[in-house]
């Protein structure tokens, strides 16, 4: 292993970006204590399992169903 590395004709990544990317999201409060709640018990973080969650919904093309009466 080398004491220093030069990283003077590196690139950046062109992929980091598309890898996650920060929104603000509104959610009710017990929606977000739910989370909370369940990614604690499996030893995760909560943004970690919203963003699986919602993965999984892409990955399966679940549609919301919604009843007004």
């Amino acid at each position: 292993m080398k004491k220093e590395y030069s990283f003077a004709n590196s690139k950046p990544n062109p992929y980091i970006a598309k890898l996650h990317k920060q929104i603000s999201i509104r959610l009710d409060v017990n929606t977000l204590d739910y989370f909370k709640k369940t990614a604690k018990e499996v030893g995760i973080p909560y943004q970690k399992l919203i963003n699986m969650y919602l993965a999984d919904c892409v990955g399966k093309q679940l549609k919301p169903s919604v009843n007004w009466k």
